[in-house]
């Protein structure tokens, strides 16, 4: 009985780790271009967190590549990028659900990004 309870208590706490957001959020870069730089700020704000590429074996995120998106809530984001010639863009308000995947397409981009 005793060897039941922890398996099941061993399964739980798999289960939630499974379904942890910073374990299964993605970013799918859909812009044209392979990304360096990825990072997100609450809409409407400044406060850009980390360089979510850091999250990637390569250190980018390739064209049609999904990068695993860590430590962000779910909510809406400004999402800066920057490929690998150093270039920047931004995308407005792109809403990140927890355990999902958000796409930016290359549509999505602003007239004033460079890669448009």
């Amino acid at each position: 009985m005793l060897r039941i309870g922890v398996f099941l208590a061993f399964s739980v706490c798999m289960r939630a780790e499974a379904a942890s957001p910073e374990s299964s959020t993605r970013f799918w870069n859909l812009t044209g271009v392979t990304l360096k730089d990825v990072r997100l700020a609450p809409a409407g704000t400044t406060k850009w967190g980390p360089n979510q590429c850091a999250n990637d074996k390569d250190g980018e995120v390739d064209f049609d590549e999904r990068l695993p998106i860590t430590k962000v809530a779910p909510g809406r984001y400004d999402v800066r990028m920057r490929d690998t010639r150093g270039r920047a863009c931004v995308v407005n308000a792109v809403e990140v659900k927890e355990g999902e995947v958000f796409v930016v397409h290359q549509r999505d981009l602003t007239k004033s990004c460079p890669w448009r």
